[in-house]
């Protein structure tokens, strides 16, 4: 994997070390554009099928440039891969946030299971990635859902400690369990491509696939505690949503339609730092000496209404005063806020 940003130089400018160390610099640029690349290969996985997904409309969903991209990733395949595991690892959160490793295998399994179903339904698209995406994507990331799919396993696997005494079952079965709960989940995510009816004809209402909560920990506990027990599971009414709120944009430019560089970051800075600076106190405070140059990008952040000139520059020839507007001010403040979450 290529570089992944640099920490400025000795020579730099005072501005661009400052910029740096409250988290503003190269880095933090680079940072929003990885995170909006892999945003872009979620959504074009989704639309398209991973088969057909190119670098150029990864790039061109992301906006950012092929040069950006290739700074960061090899190729398609590595980008995919940096996505998957983001993803698993935001799965992961889910899994755990109601996990109790000291509780019963029956209760482990279906927190497990309910985490799972909560990130499909809130994250639906990173969901598709992982369960539909990755079986197309290559040998690498068939290797990654192995791995995965093979921690399932062991979970499952640890039913036989609750069978009755004198319950002998075949050695796949826990595979089986498992291979059979993806390959509901998959069967799901694919009708909910095709629109509302098809999720309605699969048994999931608007309430998502926490609804099939009880029929896969019926499934899942039937070999191992018998037919009682899957029948209690099938009648538990299903988990209520917690209602996490979808991921913020990790691109807080992604809304505006424009491309995020280094330039732009220090310009927004800089403007919220001096508000009511003019085009040459601005171009000083960002380190860009092409006052042509600043007076483009100002020219354009003011467009998208981002920033608004409050000075005496409104009439030709005097001199501007730049001002961040509410939407500016979101947009820088989230700049700084540091990683996405």
């Amino acid at each position: 994997m290529r570089d992944r940003g640099r920490a400025p130089s000795a020579h730099a400018a005072p501005e661009e070390v400052a910029a740096a160390r409250n988290g503003l610099g190269p880095e933090r640029v680079l940072e929003i554009q990885r995170a909006r690349i892999l945003a872009a290969m979620v959504e074009v996985c989704a639309e398209r099928g991973v088969a057909n997904v190119t670098v150029a409309h990864v790039v061109a969903c992301a906006g950012v440039s092929r040069r950006t991209f290739y700074e960061l990733y090899s190729d398609r395949e590595e980008c995919f891969l940096a996505a998957f595991d983001e993803g698993i690892a935001r799965a992961s959160r889910y899994v755990l946030d109601g996990y109790d490793p000291q509780a019963r295998w029956e209760a482990r399994c279906r927190a497990a299971l309910v985490g799972l179903l909560t990130f499909l339904d809130v994250e639906r698209g990173t969901g598709q990635l992982l369960l539909v995406g990755s079986l197309g994507a290559g040998a690498c990331a068939l290797e990654r859902r192995r791995q995965v799919q093979a921690q399932m396993i062991t979970l499952v696997e640890e039913g036989c400690t609750q069978a009755k005494a004198g319950t002998e079952l075949p050695p796949l079965t826990a595979e089986g369990i498992v291979g059979g709960v993806l390959s509901v989940l998959h069967s799901r995510l694919l009708d909910a491509e095709h629109g509302s009816l098809a999720c309605a004809s699969s048994g999931v209402s608007e309430r998502g696939l926490l609804e099939l909560t009880g029929p896969l920990m019926s499934m899942i506990v039937l070999p191992y505690l018998g037919p009682a027990a899957a029948r209690r599971e099938l009648a538990r009414p299903a988990p209520t949503s917690p209602n996490r709120r979808a991921p913020v944009p990790a691109d807080p430019l992604r809304d505006v339609h424009m491309r995020l560089t280094y330039r732009t970051v220090r310009v927004l800075v800089s403007v919220a730092t001096h508000p009511g600076s003019s085009n040459r106190e601005v171009g000083l405070a960002a380190d860009m000496q092409d006052q042509g140059q600043i007076s483009k990008l100002l020219t354009r952040l003011s467009r998208l209404g981002l920033i608004e000139n409050t000075g005496a520059g409104l009439a030709r020839g005097a001199p501007n005063a730049w001002m961040l507007t509410g939407k500016g001010l979101e947009i820088e403040q989230a700049i700084g806020e540091g990683s996405p979450g």
